[in-house]
């Protein structure tokens, strides 16, 4: 996501409705012959659990981070908790007032691994069913472990998975650094035929290694993006480990703004997230 945090953060450092059920794989992995697990969530802690703190930060704050983003992300349970086998980040529309005293129509949740977890090089995937409703915006992604010192988006961003609630159909995988980033960053997109992102899950995936990101989605490469296809003179800035954030906004600078029509609450669910490094 992208994108564009506000500097004053650095320390700070589809639809399915209400009445959808839950859905989980089993959690047998998949064979994976060049790779060996190195971290990973399944997401089995009990009913209504927050997500581990010992993998992951709960971020809270309602500053647009640098997106025009309309909720406020918050670490209540109704936003974000483990339920039958799932991560449930729960987007709700409310009026909510945060600490900060920033005003939001609407909630959500963001965790991170900043400072648990971070990678340099590997596989990096996550089974996720996402809503569809227009207005939403979820995504996995990689933001580079420097980003405290360094910003973004000389840190660098891997966004393994990002969908708009406009584009049913269609997901993107992205990389953004310097020269490169925002509107301007190396994308490339996947379009399921016949079928909506949201209608199940699927197991989103990025491979990186010091000269390649391969972008995946149920086992199917559809992007590489190399040194070779930088704007000339920029800097290729995947060489150092990154951290996973997932998030689901609402509203922003790419999605716009839910109907009125749209039905809340809308959820993200992940069956699980693993990192795994090259034998």
């Amino acid at each position: 996501m992208r994108l564009r945090f506000l500097a004053a953060f650095v320390l700070v450092v589809g639809c399915l409705p209400v009445s959808s059920p839950l859905q989980s794989s089993s959690k047998s992995s998949a064979s994976k012959p060049s790779w060996v697990l190195s971290w990973s969530d399944e997401f089995n802690g009990p009913g209504g659990s927050a997500p581990d703190p010992a993998k992951w930060v709960i971020e809270s704050s309602g500053n647009g981070w640098g997106n025009d983003e309309l909720e406020y992300y918050t670490p209540r349970r109704q936003n974000v908790r483990q339920e039958k086998g799932n991560l449930v980040i729960e987007a709700i529309r409310e009026k909510f007032t945060g600490p900060d005293g920033i005003q939001r129509n609407y909630t959500s949740a963001r965790i991170k691994t900043q400072g648990r977890f971070a990678q340099k090089y590997g596989r990096f995937e996550a089974r996720i069913r996402v809503p569809y409703a227009k207005g939403m915006w979820p995504a996995f992604w990689l933001l580079g472990d420097d980003f405290p010192t360094v910003g973004w988006p000389a840190c660098g961003e891997i966004d393994v998975m990002e969908n708009v609630g406009s584009q049913p159909s269609t997901i993107h995988g992205s990389v953004h650094g310097p020269g490169y980033s925002g509107p301007e960053a190396l994308t490339g997109s996947f379009t399921f035929p016949n079928e909506r992102v949201g209608d199940d899950f699927h197991v989103f995936a990025a491979e990186w290694e010091p000269q390649a990101v391969r972008f995946y989605v149920d086992e199917k490469l559809y992007q590489t993006k190399t040194p070779a296809d930088l704007p000339p003179g920029k800097r290729w800035v995947f060489d150092h480990p990154f951290f996973v954030i997932l998030n689901l906004a609402v509203g922003g600078s790419m999605p716009g703004s839910p109907e009125d029509s749209i039905v809340f609450p809308q959820r993200l669910l992940v069956d699980y997230v693993r990192v795994y490094t090259r034998r």
